[in-house]
Formats: C-alpha cells, sequence, structure tokens
C-alpha cells in the first residue's frame, strides 16, 4: 500500500525538515583560538596540522612537515573547545652544524598533531616527528608517524649524498609522501649533486573546501640543501637547490648569497635546509586547525534519506561551491617613509614609503583587474588585514641605515597582496621592494624598491622613483597601485579608484619624498592615502592614511625627523543578493544600490558564507 505522501519508500515521518538536510559549517583556525560547536552538533571532521620544522644548517636535510591528522570525532553541541596551533621551528643558522628546529604540535578536543622534525646538518644527526626531518650526507633520516597514530601523520625524511666530492641533504618526509633522497650525478670525477625534493603534502579541498595559499593542500617537506666539489680558490662553490614538497614546503638554499626557503605558514609546511656558505635553513611554516561539523539532522527525516545516510556513516556534506561569480578588493598595509638626516647646510630627506599591493577582481582600470572567484564555498574564511609600516625613526647623522618598514600583507581566500616597500632613509638606506615599491633617498649610492614583489599578473603594485641627481638631497616618492612615482618631483605615485561598494574610492596611493637642503618642501603623496613628504628642515613625514594601503611620507633632513607610517589596508567582498555574509569583529556587512551583498574589513575577521 502506497505511503499517504505518495512515496513507494516509506514517506515522511512526521514533519519534513529537509531545507536545512546536509548543511555543515566549517570554521579555520590559524592561531590558538576557541571554537563554540552549533547547538546539536554530535559529529565533526577535524583537520589538525602542526608546526613544520626548519632545515638543517649545513649541507642540510630540508625540515619534516608538521603531522597532519584528519579524522571524525564526536562532539558536543554548543561547547568551547581550545584550537591549539603550532608553531613552526625557528631559523637555524649561521652555524656551522646544526639540526633543524623542531616544529610544535597543534590540538583539537583529543587529537594531536606532532611537530615536524628537523632536519640533519653535516656533523649532526636528526629527528623524528609528524614527519622526520631529511638526512645529511653523514646522517641518517629521521623517522616519520612519531609518536605512532593511525592512519599515519606523516612519512620519513630522504637520505642524503657523500660520495666523489658530491655533498647533499635529503628531503624533509610530506604527509603524502617520503622525502627525496639527494642525488649523485655520476661519473669518475667530482662533480654538483642536486639536494632531494621534499615529500609531497595532501589535498584536503574535497572536504574542508580551499583554505590559504596552498589551497588546502598542507604539510609537504622541506627541499634538502645540493651542493659538490670546489673546484679550487676564489671559485664560487656551485649548488643544486632541492624543492619543497607541493604543501608549503620551501626549497633550500640555492647559490651565494641563498638561504633555504621557509615553509609557507599555516600549512605545516618543512623549511628548506641550508648550504655550505651561508650556513643557515628556514624556518617550518606553522600549523591550522580547521573543524567541519556536520549536519545536526534536526527535524524528522524520510526512512530513505535516513538509511542513506547512515549506510554512508556520516550525514551527507553540505559544503559546496557557489555558482556565483565573487568579487574582490584586496589591499595590504602601505610601507613605512624612510628618516631623514643632517642638519644645516646639507640636510637629506628620506624617501616615500610604497602603497600596499592592490588586487581587485572588477570595478576599477581595466588593465588592473583580475578574474573573480568562482570557487567560494559555504564556510568559513580567515580575513587578514594587513597593518601600515613603521615609519623610519630617527638616529644619528649618517647612514644609520633605517628605512620605513614594510607594509604586511592582506588575504581572502586565494588572494593575498603584499605589503608596500619601506621608503629609503637619506643616509644610505635603499628603497625596499614590496606590493609598491619604496622610493629612492637622497643620497645616489642607494636604490629604489621595486613594486609587484611577489610577482603576480595582473600587477599589484609599481616601483618607487629615482632621485636623478644628488642636489637637491630630497627623497623621491613611492609607488602606487596606478604607477610608479615620477623621478624628480618627489610626489608619492598615483593610487586607483574602485567602485567596489558603489562610494568609488581612490586607495593605494604611493608615500612622498621629504624636502632637504634648507627650505626645500617635501612631495606630496599620491592620490589614495599617500602621507606627504615632510618639508625641510626637521618636517616629520605624514602617515598614510588608515584604510587606503597608503604609504607613509619620507622624513626631511634635520636630526630628529622620523618617517611616516604606512596606513593599513582593507578587504571587500561582492557577492550576488542570494548569498549571505555574517561577519565576526572587524567587518561590517551591507547591501550594495544595485542589490549585491558586501562584506567590508578594516580589521582582521572572518567571513561566514551561505
Amino acid at each position: 500500500m502506497a505511503s499517504p505522501s505518495g512515496s513507494a519508500n516509506g514517506g515522511i515521518i512526521g514533519k519534513s525538515n529537509q531545507a536545512s538536510f546536509g548543511k555543515c559549517v566549517v570554521t579555520s583556525k590559524t592561531s590558538t583560538a576557541a571554537i563554540t560547536t552549533q547547538p546539536g552538533t554530535r559529529l565533526a571532521q577535524v583537520l589538525v596540522v602542526a608546526g613544520g620544522a626548519s632545515g638543517g644548517s649545513n649541507y642540510g636535510g630540508g625540515g619534516g612537515a608538521g603531522g597532519l591528522r584528519c579524522v571524525q570525532i564526536n562532539v558536543c553541541g554548543g561547547t568551547p573547545y581550545t584550537a591549539t596551533v603550532g608553531g613552526g621551528g625557528a631559523v637555524k643558522g649561521p652555524e656551522a652544524s646544526a639540526n633543524g628546529n623542531a616544529g610544535n604540535s597543534s590540538t583539537f578536543s583529543t587529537i594531536t598533531s606532532a611537530g615536524g622534525g628537523g632536519g640533519a646538518a653535516e656533523s649532526a644527526g636528526t629527528s623524528g616527528g609528524g614527519s622526520g626531518g631529511g638526512g645529511s650526507y653523514s646522517n641518517s633520516a629521521g623517522s616519520g608517524n612519531t609518536p605512532p597514530v593511525s592512519p599515519p601523520q606523516g612519512n620519513t625524511g630522504g637520505s642524503g649524498v657523500g660520495s666523489i666530492g658530491v655533498f647533499t641533504g635529503g628531503g624533509g618526509g610530506g604527509h603524502a609522501a617520503v622525502g627525496g633522497n639527494g642525488v649523485n650525478p655520476g661519473g669518475p670525477t667530482p662533480g654538483v649533486g642536486t639536494g632531494g625534493t621534499g615529500g609531497a603534502g595532501t589535498n584536503v579541498s574535497s572536504i574542508y573546501g580551499n583554505f590559504g595559499p596552498t589551497c588546502s593542500v598542507f604539510s609537504g617537506g622541506g627541499g634538502g640543501a645540493g651542493g659538490g666539489y670546489n673546484p679550487g680558490p676564489g671559485i664560487v662553490q656551485p649548488f643544486n637547490p632541492g624543492p619543497g614538497g607541493a604543501g608549503g614546503g620551501g626549497a633550500s638554499a640555492g647559490n651565494l648569497p641563498s638561504v633555504g626557503t621557509p615553509g609557507v605558514a599555516n600549512t605545516g609546511g618543512g623549511g628548506g635546509g641550508g648550504n655550505n656558505a651561508q650556513k643557515t635553513s628556514g624556518a617550518g611554516g606553522s600549523g591550522r586547525v580547521i573543524l567541519k561539523e556536520l549536519s545536526k539532522a534536526s527535524g524528522v527525516w524520510s526512512m530513505q534519506s535516513q538509511f542513506s545516510a547512515q549506510s554512508q556513516g556520516t550525514w551527507p556534506d553540505g559544503t559546496t561551491a557557489l555558482g556565483v561569480d565573487v568579487q574582490y578588493l584586496v589591499i595590504a598595509g602601505g610601507g613605512g617613509g624612510g628618516y631623514g638626516v643632517g642638519g644645516s647646510p646639507n640636510p637629506q630627506g628620506g624617501a616615500g614609503g610604497g602603497a600596499g599591493g592592490y588586487r581587485a577582481s572588477g570595478f576599477g582600470p581595466s588593465p588592473l583587474q583580475g578574474s573573480a572567484l568562482d570557487g567560494l564555498f559555504t564556510q568559513s574564511y580567515d580575513i587578514t588585514i594587513g597593518a601600515g609600516g613603521a615609519g623610519g625613526p630617527r638616529g644619528p647623522i649618517g647612514p644609520t641605515n633605517n628605512p620605513g618598514a614594510n607594509g604586511t600583507e592582506s588575504i581572502f581566500s586565494t588572494i593575498t597582496s603584499a605589503g608596500g616597500g619601506g621608503g629609503g632613509e637619506a643616509g644610505g638606506g635603499a628603497g625596499k621592494d614590496g606590493g609598491s615599491g619604496g622610493g629612492h633617498p637622497a643620497t645616489n649610492s642607494s636604490s629604489r624598491g621595486a613594486g609587484n614583489t611577489p610577482p603576480v599578473s595582473p600587477p599589484q603594485g609599481n616601483p618607487g622613483a629615482i632621485n636623478p641627481s644628488n642636489p637637491p638631497k630630497s627623497g623621491q616618492g613611492g609607488g602606487g597601485a596606478g604607477g610608479a612615482a615620477p623621478d624628480g618631483p618627489k610626489a608619492g605615485g598615483n593610487g586607483v579608484p574602485n567602485n567596489i561598494n558603489g562610494s568609488n574610492p581612490t586607495l593605494a596611493g604611493g608615500g612622498g619624498g621629504g624636502g632637504g637642503c634648507g627650505s626645500t618642501p617635501g612631495g606630496s603623496g599620491g592620490p589614495g592615502g599617500g602621507g606627504a613628504g615632510g618639508s625641510s628642515p626637521c618636517g616629520a613625514g605624514s602617515n598614510g592614511t588608515s584604510n587606503t594601503g597608503g604609504g607613509g611620507g619620507g622624513g626631511s633632513g634635520g636630526t630628529t625627523v622620523d618617517g611616516g607610517n604606512g596606513g593599513s589596508g582593507i578587504v571587500i567582498v561582492r557577492a550576488p543578493s542570494v548569498v549571505t555574509f555574517t561577519v565576526t569583529p572587524g567587518g561590517s556587512t551591507s547591501t550594495h544600490p544595485g542589490g549585491d551583498k558586501l562584506a567590508t574589513f578594516t580589521a582582521s575577521g572572518t567571513l561566514t558564507v551561505s
């Protein structure tokens, strides 16, 4: 007999609540914090990634990846749990022979992942960990899955090579694969070996969605150092670095003056080994904890739905990619302006800081627009707002090397904008590279900072200006998102307008250079929040405007003059009206006049998408 509902499978018993069937909540933490589970939650899938280890200092093995555990656990709904996120092992070196530092463990509830084991050095052993560190040419690799758990949390490191003048380190172990062995080119004469490749990490995007700069590939091992026979005095020792493993592993040191590359933050990647020249490894990457709360199955369900769900062992996964284009504007913190030096009769101005990196998907000048995101998931995203770099501090007359500090990066989903480069200091400190580069200081012996560093396409910024001649001893402007600072006039580079929120503000302008030689005025800040340079004598640089990514102005010539601070960054996310945004403190939501949803962050926080 057919059921009253017309279904032949038993129909609906009681009230149907299938509109919420299979919905999940995903929370990611990149630092130690509490996670309060949703009321009614009983089952959760948790990813616990520990901190990766640093590589060995000398012909060093790569650092082992942090342990990775992905398990289903029972939780109590509405209960706060502490997610402990382990830091990566610190840089080792410059030291003649020293093991890498182990990473720190990460924990959620009853689940603990062990930190990665440090890479071995020339005459030092190594240790086990979540994944083991790579061996050196004279020492074995570290074991993985230490302490042992099932399924395993990591793998062993690779072996080094030491024969016929070839000296290499093995790659650190990764969660998905052992570290690669160092490679001997072979032959009867000495050659140059290649360091072992770091073991690959594991892709968990199918479970949790895409998180972080490596799109949810975590726990890759660091690369081992490569080297060989030194043919004679005055000849540079060659090095063939081992690449890091997928999932945040850092490459080993290459030719001079290279040092080991650090593991990527919040991936648990191991750091690269150091070479025989600089003897300095890369630090391990910090860990991450992700909690996915499975459906609470509230309400009453059809017998068919219940049978299907129970046969799978869990309720269906409701974390899905949105079939909509999501627009973004991500601007990093601007660089600080450089310090001005010298008193009468020859004061010299510091340079303006570069604007924070500008990355956007639309609503601005077409050459600067990237593609909208079409893979946004119904989950929570950590939003990072970069701080402005500090202006160069005052100091004694002379080359005190006090350029402005770089701003820090801003992050949304897979989009990272780099902090602006600090402006050069008049006593000789060069402008720094960054999203946009810091300007050239008054002294011709220095240089300007490059923009679009690290490189992305479309470019996120431009270089600072060059001082065309020593007189009038003024600092030059920092680059802006809209163009390089002009050489000579001291003005900061232009920012660009962006209409993502309907108000069309101009953002990411470079800081102006500080004046020099008597009463010379400082350069104007670039449109888009750039701070003006200080006027000589003894005028401090102005700060970049908050939440614009503007660079700080350079200090003028004088003995007590600071550069201005860079302005902080901003992140704005825009999606069609079918999407719901929820934000933590640091962000706010609004509706665009056209109906789209907006989330605006002026401080770091969390965006939850549903």
